[in-house]
């Protein structure tokens, strides 16, 4: 399939066909908090994102800036071409248990250093994902972990009949 042709980028937006791939990895001053199961698990200020052409950013945050529990080691890994082998953790909060909705990278690859000791959230099983006080819409499809804001402009990577993009 050919890549589509991009939406227009309105005033303060960014377009993913502008970024980069291989991804580019950058710390950006943006308030994240995350929520499950009626309680608050993050919410910091210390935010890497990742952005790669034709999807929205993934974010990663500080493993210590998640409450005490929330991140549970859970079975499976992945491997990203760029970022190396991702290790995964199950997400508690209140009564809530998410298996398999986090990852990290405990040995990222050369370039992407800043990722140690951060995860990132696939948003949609969560309560809410907010930037900036934006409740965040995840990335379409069930496999990437994009969280799209109104500052971005698409189309998105994860739609249908997107997978030749």
């Amino acid at each position: 399939m050919s890549r589509p042709a991009p939406d227009p980028a309105g005033p303060g937006q960014e377009s993913v066909w502008d970024y980069p791939r291989p991804p580019r990895i950058e710390a950006v001053r943006r308030r994240i908090s995350i929520e499950l199961g009626g309680r608050r698990i993050v919410d910091t200020d210390d935010v890497v994102r990742v952005l790669e052409t034709s999807h929205p950013p993934t974010y990663y945050l500080p493993m210590a800036a998640f409450a005490p529990g929330s991140l549970v080691p859970a079975a499976g890994a992945s491997f990203c071409e760029f970022k190396g082998a991702a290790r995964y953790f199950d997400v508690r909060g209140g009564d809530r248990v998410v298996e398999g909705v986090a990852w990290t990278y405990p040995t990222p690859a050369p370039g992407y250093g800043q990722l140690l000791d951060r995860v990132a959230v696939y948003p949609a099983p969560m309560d809410a994902c907010i930037v900036d006080g934006e409740t965040v819409t995840p990335q379409p499809g069930g496999f990437y972990g994009g969280w799209v804001t109104s500052d971005l402009a698409g189309p998105f990577k994860g739609a249908p009949g997107s997978m030749g993009w």
